[in-house]
């Protein structure tokens, strides 16, 4: 008899002491996941940085232009870089199908060459509701808003990259940065200082007040230092193409979507060593000979993994000191940020930024 109160005594202590931990365990699961989703919820999130961008995060869910509230209405006006022209041309006028209250008109200063900076320059001035830029904002700009009262905010939108080009013709596998440095500071003048022919080097570069793209291979490439002497300045990628393509030793940078797809050049590609080249094109090479029925394609991957070293970003620059104007540079930016914008975007040869 008392070894079966024994045994009922130890099943009792037993379930007693399995039902004290069941409900810890629960007690302190559940406090962990109030835990949780307090601190997802509720922590302070860091403070922003110039290049911080909000917006993206939540423009990301909507689908579809129509999905994007609080676009304005009105007449905005816009300027800035010249790489944003395709995006221009083919993505405005589908926004304006879905809100032609939303009207948009390209602004440019005829006393001053298009490009980034001039854009910048221009919204500070108070002329335009938000620029288009392919670089960062200088923090020269952001001072001189700041003197002018305003706070300037940068948001991406797409990757871009700066692809070399030239002529088809021209027996070399690619360029280091360094080697870029070289042909663009005059320090070599012949392709056989590079691996390549005896053939005379012909560099081509728009200016450097013309916009981003020049500005951002100046800094990036040259380490800041001034274009060559022997460097010839040209206004426009369609003229300085053309003369590479009739030029046997000529070469040229600009942004991916004008390049890669060319007919009559040729991208190569570019690494910081010689053993680390990268092609910005989509192996295989297409001769010129297959072209236009076929033509180049831009490698997405290494643009967005970053591992092609002249990769940037393409921002829409805001002012947040004007109600409606810092509305209509946002909500442009929450539809380029879409779903829809983004696979436009893609289809223009640039890069998706998510």
């Amino acid at each position: 008899m008392a070894q079966k109160n024994d045994a009922t005594t130890l099943i009792l202590a037993l379930l007693i002491s399995g039902g004290l931990i069941t409900g810890g365990l629960w007690w302190f699961s559940r406090n962990m996941s109030l835990s949780n989703l307090f601190n997802s919820n509720s922590s302070p999130s860091a403070s922003p940085t110039p290049n911080s961008t909000p917006i993206q995060s939540s423009a990301t869910h909507f689908k579809t232009f129509a999905e994007v509230p609080n676009v304005p209405n009105g007449l905005f006006t816009y300027g800035g870089s010249t790489t944003f022209a395709p995006l221009r041309k083919v993505i405005n006028s589908q926004i304006q199908t879905v809100f032609p209250q939303f009207q948009l008109r390209y602004f440019q200063d005829p006393s001053q060459s298009p490009g980034s900076g001039s854009g910048i320059k221009l919204l500070i001035e108070n002329q335009i509701t938000f620029a288009e830029s392919s670089r960062s904002l200088l923090e020269s700009e952001y001072q001189q808003a700041r003197q002018r009262g305003l706070n300037l905010k940068e948001i991406p939108i797409s990757i871009d990259g700066i692809v070399v080009a030239v002529n088809p013709n021209l027996k070399i596998p690619g360029l280091t940065i360094n080697q870029l440095k070289q042909i663009y500071t005059g320090q070599v003048d012949n392709w056989n200082q590079l691996g390549g022919e005896n053939i005379p080097i012909f560099a081509y570069s728009r200016p450097q007040e013309s916009g981003g793209t020049t500005e951002f291979f100046i800094a990036n490439v040259l380490g800041g230092e001034k274009l060559g002497n022997a460097v010839k300045l040209i206004p426009t990628t369609t003229e300085a193409l053309r003369a590479i393509a009739n030029h046997p030793g000529g070469i040229y940078y600009a942004s991916a979507p004008e390049v890669v797809a060319q007919c009559t050049i040729k991208p190569i590609a570019i690494g910081l060593t010689p053993d680390t080249l990268v092609q910005p094109y989509q192996h295989p090479l297409i001769p010129p000979e297959a072209c236009p029925q076929q033509r180049n394609q831009i490698n997405p991957a290494v643009f967005r993994t970053g591992d092609y070293p002249l990769t940037r970003r393409l921002f829409i620059i805001v002012k947040q000191n004007n109600p409606i104007d810092q509305q209509a540079g946002e909500a442009y930016s929450q539809l380029l940020l879409t779903s829809q914008g983004q696979d436009l975007i893609e289809e223009l040869g640039f890069i998706k930024i998510y």
